[in-house]
């Protein structure tokens, strides 16, 4: 699995003054470069989410899966797709760890989201001498309220990187696009 961190303003509502807070926020934006993830830079395309919306998906609190806030199946999580990217409403339970979570996004502490995800489909392209992947399509798994921004890369995200730069020299036959191709769907399967 592996997770992504943006930097979106993550938003606390409720209607009235007994009504429970609702987390809003997005957990993902289109077209928006990552930093540097190890040697290339992602972004995510536009529909890359539309088959998960579907899914099971849980919002977690620093993707602890101790710390559930709420779920698709539940209905205590909803998530859809806009032109803007992953957008997100949480109705928290009245649990100490959400109420914790709350004042944090009340104080400003906490503002930011993350996903975990698995790769179904992706592109590589070698974009001003910069490797940049996009996502064209993700298994869901999480969204979460993050105390810290981080790109954590999974293992598999590394060797396909590592497998393109180790094979990049000796096929001079295929083009360093045709090859990363290759060695995405192979890493993929």
């Amino acid at each position: 699995m592996e997770r992504r961190t943006s930097t979106l303003d993550l938003e606390l509502r409720a209607a009235g003054d007994d009504a429970p807070p609702v987390i809003f926020g997005y957990a993902a934006v289109f077209n928006q470069l990552s930093e540097d993830l190890g040697g290339f830079r992602e972004r995510i395309a536009p529909g890359a989410f539309t088959k998960a919306l579907g899914d099971d998906v849980r919002a977690l609190f620093n993707h602890d899966p101790n710390i559930v806030l709420g779920r698709t199946r539940a209905k205590t999580l909803r998530i859809s797709e806009d032109q803007k990217g992953l957008a997100i409403e949480i109705d928290p339970p009245d649990t100490p760890a959400a109420a914790s979570l709350i004042e944090s996004l009340r104080r400003g502490d906490i503002s930011q989201m993350s996903f975990g995800f698995q790769t179904v489909e992706d592109q590589w392209d070698l974009i001003d001498g910069a490797m940049i992947r996009t996502l064209l399509d993700v298994r869901l798994f999480d969204v979460s309220p993050v105390t810290y921004p981080a790109y954590p890369q999974t293992e598999a995200a590394l060797r396909s990187l590592d497998e393109f730069r180790k094979h990049s020299e000796p096929a001079k036959d295929m083009g360093d696009l045709a090859r990363m191709k290759m060695l995405t769907m192979q890493a993929s399967v």
